[in-house]
């Protein structure tokens, strides 16, 4: 097994950081992200740069280098850093900072406490937490992945984080842990990570929905979750992303040509925490619920697909309603139905539902889906 980080003499590069990273904390919070005096503490005195040491890539394809003047400045973003690609497809990467800080937050991190992360990306997500005083073992199924996150925990002098090559799926037989939290994009919970826990220990994990990645927090038995925020993260590979009957469909990189068929209902248009809430409802109550990129649209919208994925009906953030394709009627009536259904529930948060999930994926490898919601 790889030795637990030793703690180190803080790197040259940390000196003279003290004003980019007290805006870091800003631009966290300006979100209404909140943040204990003990995480603040975390993310202003861990070197982020320290887990990026051969670059990024920046939103428009560009890779960002320790040389370049606005390396430091573009680390210290509110941002995601993406750091390893397979072709188009990114495979490893430091998460936004400010869903960093709503997911350690809700594990209500003490000292002692033992979390295994599945997951590993950069290693900077482990560093955070055991500066909180947790003891960390963190997973990754890429072995560079793996070896790179352990160095930069050494380079950047983190103690008490031990990081594994190992299958996420299997967690970590035999040992035993008071919090799982999963960095990747699952479409259901290992049975592994549930057995791996202590009395009164939970899962925290970004768990498909609508092609989304909302951050579920669950436990067990009975296997049940509430929902904890929205996110979208990088998809796993193997069981963790099986697939199963009735499952929701994949993201539309494109539909066939939209036809306005229920005009705008909100005025202003829903805010994108207020969106997610009607998204997350979407998925609840409709099994046809992803969402697709929309000619006109900065972000991709709430769309329920049909079976070939190119036609449907699209809600954007003004509730109003277009469609497109052979069942271009059907699915615009579903999808008034489900605004008329979110308003006449009050519409409920997000974090409002009680979810159940039940086994299913490969037999002989199940996972944990969620397959019903309540409010």
């Amino acid at each position: 097994m790889p030795a637990t980080s030793r703690k180190a003499s803080p790197p040259p590069y940390c000196e003279g950081m003290t004003g980019t990273r007290g805006e870091f904390l800003d631009q966290i919070r300006k979100d209404g992200v909140e943040l204990s005096p003990e995480l603040a503490a975390a993310f202003t005195s861990v070197p982020r740069e320290a887990f990026v040491p051969d670059g990024f890539q920046r939103r428009d394809g560009s890779w960002v280098r320790p040389a370049d003047p606005d390396f430091l400045p573009t680390v210290y973003r509110n941002d995601v850093l993406v750091t390893k690609m397979d072709g188009k497809t990114p495979t490893s990467s430091s998460s936004q900072p400010s869903l960093m800080a709503i997911m350690i937050e809700a594990l209500a991190v003490t000292p002692g406490l033992r979390i295994l992360e599945v997951g590993a990306g950069t290693g900077y997500n482990a560093a955070l937490l055991a500066s909180l005083g947790a003891t960390v073992t963190s997973i990754d199924a890429q072995e560079d992945v793996a070896a790179r996150a352990r160095t930069a925990l050494t380079r950047a002098g983190v103690a008490g984080v031990r990081v594994e090559h190992a299958d996420g799926y299997t967690g970590c037989p035999g040992e035993r842990f008071d919090r799982v939290v999963a960095t990747v994009g699952v479409t259901g919970i290992s049975p592994h990570w549930l057995d791996q826990l202590d009395p009164g220990g939970f899962v925290l994990a970004p768990v498909v929905h609508a092609g989304t990645h909302p951050v579920l927090r669950v436990s067990g038995p009975p296997v049940t979750a509430r929902a904890v925020c929205g996110a979208g993260f990088m998809q796993a590979s193997g069981p963790l992303s099986a697939t199963f009957p009735d499952a929701f469909p994949s993201p539309a990189a494109a539909m066939a040509e939209l036809t306005p068929y229920a005009p705008a209902r909100f005025d202003p248009e829903l805010s994108d925490v207020a969106y997610r809430d009607l998204w997350y409802a979407a998925g609840a109550w409709n099994r046809r619920a992803s969402h697709a990129a929309i000619p006109g649209h900065r972000q991709s919208c709430l769309a329920l697909l049909d079976g070939a994925r190119s036609g449907g009906a699209v809600i954007p953030a003004d509730g109003s309603v277009w469609a497109g394709g052979d069942e271009a009627a059907a699915y615009a009536v579903a999808a008034g139905r489900i605004l008329d259904r979110w308003a006449a529930a009050d519409r409920p948060p997000m974090g409002s539902w009680h979810i159940t999930l039940d086994l299913a994926g490969d037999p002989r490898a199940p996972i944990w889906v969620p397959v019903s919601w309540r409010v």
